[in-house]
């Protein structure tokens, strides 16, 4: 595999990954609905009326588009710009890594106190990218 393959490889299993909760998501809140376990009047408005389950899936695939977004940005300018190694890659494999542990700790146990440490993992490493990828364009060429 190329360079940009290797980079490029992390962002599909993130877009896998908000594929297979948006699709758990819609799944689940289809069946909680057509059971009567949720009436639809209730979640129009307010998406704590659903059960516990669909709401730790509805709050971690809103986390996709939140910290993930900073890193596609960067993954984009890293490419756009030539600037793509392994530092980067590295770092965005961490990065997804993160995703992965933090999206089985928020929809399985939650336990909050390790789900912010996987959310560490990944904030650090996205600004790791971006430090690596300002130093790689302003300072070093």
């Amino acid at each position: 595999m190329t360079l940009v393959q290797w980079q490029l490889l992390p962002v599909f299993i993130h877009v896998a990954l908000i594929g297979f909760l948006g699709a758990r998501m819609g799944s689940g809140r289809v069946a909680s609905a057509r059971s009567g376990e949720t009436r639809i009047n209730d979640v129009a408005l307010d998406s704590s009326r659903w059960p516990e389950p669909l709401r730790k899936l509805g709050n971690n695939f809103d986390n996709q588009f939140q910290l993930p977004m900073m890193w596609y940005a960067a993954i984009a300018f890293v490419l756009v710009t030539g600037l793509a190694d392994a530092v980067t890659v590295v770092l965005s494999w961490i990065f997804i890594a993160s995703r992965i542990a933090h999206t089985l700790i928020h929809t399985g146990s939650n336990v909050v106190v390790r789900r912010f440490q996987a959310f560490l993992v990944g904030l650090f490493s996205l600004l790791a990218i971006w430090v690596w990828f300002g130093i790689r364009l302003f300072v070093t060429g």
